[in-house]
């Protein structure tokens, strides 16, 4: 049963000690009850210093250990706040303003947090789309010289896939390609669509080789659809992702990083349907638990700065 709070005044109510957050941790990361990671024995006490310690073996067992809380010195009853933040915020959060919500002194401890939820943002096994589905690319980055179109320089190539739910655009995948080759996009599409599936493409001869793959391949011909973009929904996806990068984040992206503010986007416009932003909290904290840690180290890549204070 999804359990998560609706309004903040509720959050702030309920999430307001460590011992509430760190239970509500513990029902999501053992829904079937405890489980004891040396022996498997399901039973357990909470020791004083938050642990708990199998009842067979003796091992002590952290909520926080192998997710994306683990290590930290701050408190878990931050950390819902700033979990809370980021979903509340409709078109999203950037990491200066994490930093004046909860009062960090640097920018860098907020730019890491904001990093770190971005990786509970994609469910571990997710599943692929299904159905009937468009895809296309576009790139990511400022206008720079060089070349144009499918060769472009100095910029992102991103594949978009999008799922046709009648004339609605359903879920979608957002995944970074090294080049539009047959290799590159055919191995992005099988790790984001199921096998079976009608794929709906441009011409493009980079797409030509998904039949022998195990898809409905149907190109899209530019004389059928003369007022209309070719592909829609992706047309439609790579305006909204291309304005939320410049109006959330000033376009300051750095192409080290481009994945996980990809993964931000594709977990808000998923879910951009739910009633209440209680549940994208609820979501990100399930996953949060699920997904392996990150050490600082993995995060900063010579981003402006950043390892420098390292």
């Amino acid at each position: 049963m999804e359990d998560y709070p609706t309004t903040l005044l509720e959050f702030e109510s309920r999430f307001n000690t460590e011992s509430a957050c760190r239970d509500y941790l513990a029902k999501l990361k053992w829904p079937d009850g405890f489980r004891c990671p040396r022996c498997h024995h399901n039973k357990a006490w909470l020791r004083n210093n938050g642990l708990y310690e199998c009842d067979r073996c003796g091992f002590q067992a952290s909520v926080i250990a192998g997710t994306i809380f683990q290590d930290t010195k701050k408190p878990l009853t931050l950390w819902f706040r700033a979990m809370w933040h980021v979903t509340s915020q409709k078109y999203g959060a950037n990491a200066i303003g994490l930093q004046r919500i909860l009062g960090f002194g640097s920018y860098r401890t907020a730019w890491t947090w904001l990093h770190k939820i971005r990786r509970a943002m994609v469910r571990p096994g997710r599943d692929n789309l299904s159905g009937i589905i468009q895809c296309d690319e576009t790139y990511i980055g400022g206008v720079r010289s060089g070349k144009r179109g499918r060769g472009a320089e100095g910029k992102s190539l991103v594949l978009i896939a999008a799922q046709e739910d009648r004339k609605h655009i359903g879920r979608i995948r957002l995944s970074i390609i090294p080049d539009a080759s047959a290799d590159s996009l055919e191995k992005a599409i099988k790790n984001m669509v199921e096998g079976g599936s009608v794929i709906r493409t441009d011409a493009w001869l980079g797409y030509k080789g998904l039949k022998g793959i195990g898809y409905r391949h149907e190109i899209v011909h530019q004389e059928a659809q003369i007022e209309k973009a070719l592909l829609p929904h992706c047309h439609r996806v790579a305006s909204l992702l291309k304005r939320w990068l410049l109006g959330i984040h000033q376009g300051a992206v750095s192409h080290e990083h481009l994945e996980y503010y990809l993964d931000e986007f594709t977990f808000r416009f998923n879910r951009r349907t739910s009633h209440y932003r209680g549940k994208l909290f609820y979501r990100l904290v399930q996953q949060a638990v699920a997904v392996e840690p990150v050490p600082v180290v993995k995060l900063v890549k010579n981003i402006r700065g950043l390892k420098a204070q390292l």
